[in-house]
């Protein structure tokens, strides 16, 4: 650019003092070349890597919103397969926020105010109702309308309007959560694809960060294909979970009784215990008179991975790794003598497989069980042979020690009663 054109371009910037300094200050510097009329490559601007000793660094604890499970000013993803209440979900922990009520651990929560955008279900007649019949206090929630642009508003884009939300935010004060759903609406590229997945998430990263409240985005779970891990199962890209800090699993499993229920549990967490969750129940109720909504009602706590806690068993019949598991086990169990369960069971655990696999593989061999005494450990062994006798009273097994993971009582019965299937499914309530 020669210099007169740049002064005559220079002075109709003059309205905007900002633009024009900010084209001083890389421009003047330059040395244009007569012969070319472009800069040199040495007087432009040069990148340098800015680096920060770890000594000038002051190391900071987490902050947790609800201990172990949200935390302010980081990232959270909650997945689930349709029907499974994410989004109700997602509004019980939104009511006990606005109320400074209790979490499903019974922890105290800190009240704040939270925000609210939805794609998919409307405020009006779906997510307030659900509000109001998780107790929220309606002051404290705030729902996006949209974004005005002059005189019109148009809806609001989590893509490109995440400077605006800041913005709104800021004036509220105080929000300590933002439920955004799904999440998925936040990326402009193709939510399947590492990088721009990345580069979507990356402005509410930078949002929760900035006003130091948890961001819980709200996605959905395949049935399954990706791999045995819940938190690989979450649509798109592997970068949701990998930008997320923790991940909630919701889903609903069928329990060694039979018996389906619903469990929340920690698929990944990069900051806290990646293991554990609640039961839940979605009840129907009269939020107000004549509107009905449905609601989250809190189980007990559950301990293990994810992986173990949402596999469920009949899910696992035809597979590879549940063939594996049963081939394991029949080569540590014979039908003419009892093994120590623990013993029997040690090599599957040394392979990788969870309880609820190993559980599973024992039905399928029909595995006999019994109990070796008042005092003893628990015994097993393959269905047929011939006719044994019981483990003795003073038998002794790593199973029965106090660290072992066979606790629950089993009655003693009979091999023959033992070699029905059915009837061992209905008492053998080994927990393994």
């Amino acid at each position: 650019m020669k210099q007169q054109d740049y002064d005559r371009f220079a002075a109709a910037l003059d309205g905007d003092a900002g633009l024009s300094n900010a084209i001083n200050s890389v421009a003047a510097p330059a040395r244009s070349t007569v012969a070319t009329g472009q800069f040199d490559a040495e007087s432009l601007p040069r990148s340098r890597v800015v680096l920060t000793c770890g000594a000038d660094l002051t190391p900071e604890p987490v902050q947790w919103l609800w201990p172990d499970w949200l935390a302010l000013g980081k990232f959270h993803l909650l997945a689930g397969a349709p029907g499974q209440g994410k989004t109700t979900i997602a509004m019980g922990l939104a009511a006990t926020v606005t109320l400074g009520g209790r979490w499903p651990d019974n922890t105290r929560c800190a009240a704040g105010n939270v925000l609210v955008w939805s794609g998919e279900d409307d405020y009006t007649d779906t997510l307030l109702p659900r509000l109001i019949a998780a107790g929220v206090d309606r002051k404290r929630v705030f729902f996006v309308d949209g974004t005005s642009v002059g005189d019109a508003v148009r809806p609001f884009d989590p893509a490109t309007d995440t400077r605006t939300l800041q913005a709104a935010i800021e004036q509220i004060g105080s929000v300590s959560l933002i439920i955004i759903d799904p999440v998925s609406t936040a990326v402009a590229g193709d939510s399947h694809k590492n990088t721009e997945v990345r580069r979507g998430l990356q402005p509410l990263v930078d949002l929760a960060t900035n006003i130091n409240a948890a961001l819980l985005g709200i996605t959905h779970l395949s049935k399954g294909g990706q791999g045995p891990d819940p938190a690989q199962r979450v649509i798109g890209s592997i970068a949701f979970t990998a930008v997320a800090r923790v991940v909630l699993v919701a889903a609903r499993v069928q329990g060694n009784d039979g018996e389906d229920k619903r469990i929340l549990a920690r698929g990944k967490s990069n900051i806290g215990p990646d293991n554990g969750g609640f039961e839940y129940h979605l009840a129907q109720v009269e939020a107000l008179p004549g509107i009905h909504a449905s609601r989250i009602e809190w189980g007990s706590a559950v301990q293990g991975s994810a992986r173990e806690l949402l596999t469920d068993p009949a899910d696992a019949d035809d597979g590879t790794d549940h063939a594996d598991a049963v081939g394991l086990l029949k080569a540590e169990l014979t039908a003419d003598c009892w093994t120590g369960a623990n013993q029997a069971t040690q090599a599957l655990k040394d392979a990788g497989f969870s309880k609820k696999q190993i559980w599973t593989a024992s039905k399928k061999l029909q595995v006999v069980r019994t109990k070796g005494g008042m005092n003893g450990g628990w015994y097993w062994r393959l269905p047929g042979g011939r006719d044994i006798a019981q483990p003795g009273e003073d038998s002794t097994m790593p199973e029965g020690s106090e660290d072992s993971p066979f606790q629950k009582p089993e009655p003693l019965e009979s091999s023959e009663e033992c070699s029905n299937i059915a009837t061992a499914i209905d008492l053998c309530e080994v927990e393994l």
